[in-house]
């Protein structure tokens, strides 16, 4: 079970939300700004071509309007040769141009024009070509009079009002530009303020997804604190209690095992005695009592080993000095022992984690360094116990592999006692195994 599902509700779901609810707020105003931005570039290449277009065409009619005003300039003057008739080409020409003009104008107008204007302009250019037409018509008659009457009266004062109309267009054409311009800022306005809308809806969302992250994080690190608190505190009740035990173990080694082999012991040597020198008993009973004391030494050993009463006797420098003798024969180590230099006391609950650490470090070399030799110091110095013990093996692990359970259990004897051991290379190569607690 895990401690999500074991202690409350698991932070993924929420956090995938809003995952989903970022991206969407950014995808969606992704879309809306692309949107924006094609439907802009289109306008402005739209106006801009249609109104380039139209101004063109509308200088086109304003300069065709300019020579009818040329040619009826020309056709008043009385001292031309020509007759009047003669210039009816020259605007059959020019109507022409015209009406092409203004079908083509009308086609890419922006200008916003109602029905009625469109056809207030069409008829003003169909009353000029009808009154051009009549006075054309006179002057083929031989009227050259009424037909210059004709010109000043009624052709010249269309034409005026026909250019004034043009130039408006094209006053309309500028406000066009003027409008299109503010339709542009408009949207880059409306742009603008969808990238700000979209960039605080971002922040909110990514700043309730932290603030989400930081609290469920919170609680996760306070739940594996507290988990790691109680790792720790059953770990060391564990090794309270195992050395508890094997100091009862030891105790009930020694004094009854022990007393028991030393009582048969006794019990040999006097049998012994009353039997004659050259009785075979004697020599069986001799036997059974070298095996008896080959025991209680054992027992005497073992006992030594689950729990040295020889700490509490004779303190720890000097039950390392004792243990050290064994470990050639127990091990089949060569250990180099470099003893301190002063001896300071070290309470029983210090000393006996000590004695376990660096039991556990020289079977760590046995088993796994490849090497026989090894280096033990112990110092005592600015008030701390240093106990060290190195050797030129194979050296640490590769990161990331598992270590064992007996490292687990030096960190935490040293924790028990508010000391640190730690793990490093030495310059030759191999490991270095350091234990610092505070006396």
């Amino acid at each position: 079970m895990t401690i999500a599902s074991a202690h409350g509700r698991s932070p993924t779901p929420a956090l995938l939300l809003g995952l989903i609810l970022t991206l969407a707020v950014v995808a969606a105003n992704s879309w809306f700004l692309s949107d924006q931005i094609t439907r802009l570039r289109d306008l402005q290449r739209d106006l801009a071509d249609r109104n380039r277009r139209d101004s063109l065409q509308l200088l086109r009619i304003q300069n065709d309007l300019n020579q009818l005003a040329l040619g009826m300039r020309d056709m008043l003057d009385r001292e031309t040769t020509y007759p009047l008739a003669a210039w009816s080409a020259q605007f059959d020409r020019i109507r022409a141009d015209l009406d092409d003009a203004l079908r083509r104008q009308e086609d890419v107008s922006v200008a916003r024009r109602t029905p009625e204007q469109r056809a207030l302009l069409a008829v003003a250019f169909k009353q000029f070509w009808d009154a051009s037409d009549r006075m054309f018509a006179l002057a083929r008659d031989g009227h050259d009079d009424d037909a210059r009457t004709q010109v000043r009266v009624s052709l010249q004062a269309r034409q005026a009002a026909l250019s004034s109309t043009v130039a408006q267009q094209l006053v309309q054409n500028n406000e066009n530009e003027a409008r299109t311009a503010a339709q542009v800022q408009d949207i880059y306005a409306q742009v603008q303020r969808q990238a700000y809308w979209f960039v605080a809806a971002a922040l909110v969302a990514i700043g309730a997804t932290s603030l989400y992250v930081i609290h469920a994080n919170r609680k996760l690190f306070a739940r594996l604190a507290a988990l790691s608190e109680e790792r720790r505190g059953l770990a060391q009740a564990l090794i309270t209690t195992r050395e508890d035990t094997l100091r009862e173990i030891s105790r009930e080694l020694h004094d009854e095992f022990g007393q028991v082999l030393t009582a048969i012991g006794s019990m040999l040597k006097r049998t012994a005695r009353h039997t004659s020198e050259d009785s075979p008993l004697r020599a069986d009973l001799r036997e059974v009592a070298e095996v008896a004391q080959t025991a209680l030494d054992s027992v005497r050993g073992l006992s030594q080993t689950l729990h040295p009463s020889i700490l509490e006797e004779l303190g720890l420098a000097s039950t390392v000095d004792w243990y050290l003798t064994t470990v050639e024969r127990q091990l089949g180590l060569r250990v180099t022992y470099e003893r301190p230099e002063t001896v300071e006391p070290v309470p029983p609950a210090v000393a006996i984690q000590a004695y376990r650490v660096l039991q556990e470090a020289l079977s760590n070399v046995a088993r796994h360094a490849g090497t026989v030799d090894a280096t033990v110091r112990l110092a005592f110095r600015n008030g701390a116990l240093h106990l060290e013990v190195e050797d030129h093996g194979a050296g640490l692990p590769a990161a990331g592999s598992a270590r064992g359970l007996g490292v687990v259990a030096m960190r935490e004897r040293a924790e028990l006692v508010k000391g640190r051991v730690t793990w490093s290379r030495p310059p030759g190569g191999g490991t270095l195994v350091s234990l610092v607690v505070p006396l």
